[in-house]
């Protein structure tokens, strides 16, 4: 995978050769017409600075730094409507996912506080550091996110959910459970990561 080049003027077309080439589905970005199909069926779009649409025109016109850091990318709800009703079978979930990827890759977060992206760091920091999700851990991490004092509103907001979570036996107290030979795992990461940067 060659480097993720940086524009250097209004309507380089560098940046979408680029996603064309190795962003998985990017090779049908230029089949989208504007119809604006994605962007109506989305549920979630009114949560979206941009909307799957105006994402790919941006795009298409070079805009790689308002691209990677749009909370489109954070929003998606990997539910396929888009993709589904588009008339031209453009995988749009698929190159939303994969610029996300990208953009996490390339260091870029969105401009405003999106919590899936937030949640996403939070699970994914649990997952590699136990083998496994611990939801009070990746719960934490995440209310923390929005900062100390934000952390600890939503902690005590959801204290009666944990609490009843404790007393059900659906949340244990202790120590995070983690899996048997974690060095496994994260040789796993390990390769897995080394592959990613071969393409």
């Amino acid at each position: 995978m060659t480097a993720v080049p940086t524009p250097s003027r209004t309507y380089d077309l560098s940046f979408a050769r680029w996603v064309r080439e190795n962003v998985e589905g990017g090779d049908k970005l230029n089949m989208c017409m504007q119809c604006g199909m994605c962007s109506g069926s989305c549920p979630n779009g009114q949560e979206m600075d941009n909307g799957p649409r105006k994402l790919f025109m941006m795009v298409r016109a070079g805009l790689k730094d308002e691209v990677l850091s749009s909370s489109t990318l954070w929003e998606c709800t990997s539910c396929y409507r888009c993709y589904v009703r588009c008339p031209r079978g453009i995988p749009v979930t698929t190159i939303v996912q994969h610029l996300a990827a990208l953009a996490a890759k390339e260091g870029y977060a969105p401009k405003n506080k999106v919590e899936n992206y937030f949640f996403s760091k939070a699970f994914w920091w649990s997952a590699e550091s136990f083998g496994k999700t611990d939801e009070r851990l990746v719960t934490m991490k995440y209310f923390f996110s929005f900062g100390f004092g934000e952390g600890i509103r939503k902690a005590l907001d959801n204290l009666k959910i944990a609490l009843g979570m404790i007393k059900a036996g659906r949340m244990h107290i202790g120590l995070p459970h983690t899996i048997k030979n974690k060095s496994q795992l994260k040789a796993m990461i390990a390769k897995a990561k080394e592959l990613e940067q071969k393409g």
